[in-house]
């Protein structure tokens, strides 16, 4: 039967070291990043899998940090004893990306230079730059390989990241819901998201205060992400036309309960993450594009050494499956091995949150093939 992993703790590397991004600017030092782990290290050394995560994710993905809390981590449906990432096999790494508000360096630290919060003088990362600390971390560890790199949405960008930067370390990527290069139209939503913020008086061009941050804004761009992780499927499962029986269906500024969902899904968020370090990772996806700095995509891919398991699903309309399929059908051209599924499912983006078990047998499968190899 499945159990959880417990209680966690998450932890923390410092490192003295000035980090060259990928803008031509320099971050750090000290630079931080936020992890925790699951299992343990074998004797070889030769288990460890990197679980990287999605926009406004972070290293807990796992366990609890207290006996009340009242959810997991994000990612508890896939990482335990008996579980895809079996912690009884594996030992389990996911740290929280360089940008972000989860303990990493990101627009809330402290900047060393004036002894004030970086704000707006954060410098622009991409991508690739959150996974170059990454690998500070794995080479603080003392890991010399990895069994895996695995994560869905931006987590698939950065496995697909580490296949391109590090051959020599990636012993295989499992990319989930990802793509190769961001979408006019997510480019469209995320610039959405940012008017919203912009928009807010409270924002103060990103010099607001942590206990006055800018809610209104922070709440209406979360919730513009949020429908893209979303369906019509999922939504007229989940909501259907009801109208909120609290409200009139003829008082002006009644709601249907989609647009309760909406509002109560930005307000929480808004508890929970800095606005900033939201416009930071957006803009990181944004930007993201494999074929950065190379010639074109099929150069940066020809850099990859490692088996390759990729799924899409259905109704995916952020990163459809073609996205992903294009990746496949260039790796294919190659001559690299790699795996693909297309999973039928109606929750949209959110579908590798949602419905795991649809392609959890199809990781372990490949994972033991890994192992014999």
């Amino acid at each position: 039967m499945d159990q959880s992993v417990g209680i966690v703790t998450t932890e923390y590397a410092t490192f003295d070291v000035e980090l060259p991004l990928e803008s031509g600017r320099l971050l750090g030092s000290p630079l931080t990043l936020a992890y925790e782990t699951y299992g343990c290290l074998n004797s070889s050394r030769s288990n460890a899998i990197l679980v990287t995560h999605a926009w406004t994710g972070d290293a807990h993905a796992a366990g609890k940090h207290t006996p009340d809390d009242r959810k997991p981590g994000w990612w508890d449906d896939m990482i335990g004893p008996g579980k895809v990432l079996d912690t009884d096999r594996y030992f389990i790494v996911c740290s929280n990306v360089i940008g972000s508000c989860g303990g990493s360096t990101g627009p809330t630290s402290i900047n060393p230079r004036t002894n004030r919060p970086y704000r707006l003088n954060f410098p622009v990362i991409m991508v690739r730059d959150m996974v170059r600390a990454q690998k500070l971390l794995i080479d603080h560890l003392g890991l010399d390989s990895l069994l895996t790199v695995i994560g869905g949405s931006m987590g698939a960008m950065q496995a697909l990241e580490w296949g391109v930067l590090y051959p020599e370390t990636v012993r295989s990527i499992i990319p989930i819901a990802g793509t190769g290069r961001t979408s006019p139209m997510a480019i469209a939503l995320n610039a959405l998201a940012r008017q919203a913020i912009f928009n807010d008086p409270l924002w103060k061009k990103g010099n607001y205060k942590p206990e006055h941050p800018p809610a209104e804004g922070l709440a209406l761009g979360r919730a513009v992400g949020h429908i893209s992780f979303l369906s019509d499927a999922s939504m007229n499962l989940k909501f259907g036309r009801r109208f909120s029986a609290r409200d009139g269906m003829f008082d002006f500024f009644g709601q249907f309960e989609v647009e309760r969902y909406l509002e109560y899904n930005g307000r929480n968020f808004i508890d929970r993450f800095d606005t900033n370090a939201f416009l930071y990772l957006a803009k990181a996806l944004d930007l993201y594009d494999v074929a950065w700095d190379f010639a074109n995509r099929e150069e940066a891919l020809s850099r990859i050494d490692c088996p390759s398991l990729w799924f899409a699903f259905s109704s995916d309309w952020l990163y459809p499956p073609q996205q992903s399929e294009e990746m496949v059908t260039l790796l294919k051209k190659l001559d690299k091995p790699v795996e693909y599924h297309l999973i039928d499912s109606d929750y949209g983006h959110d579908s590798f949150l949602i419905e795991p078990e649809k392609f959890t047998p199809l990781i372990s499968a490949f994972l033991d093939r890994l192992a014999t190899s």
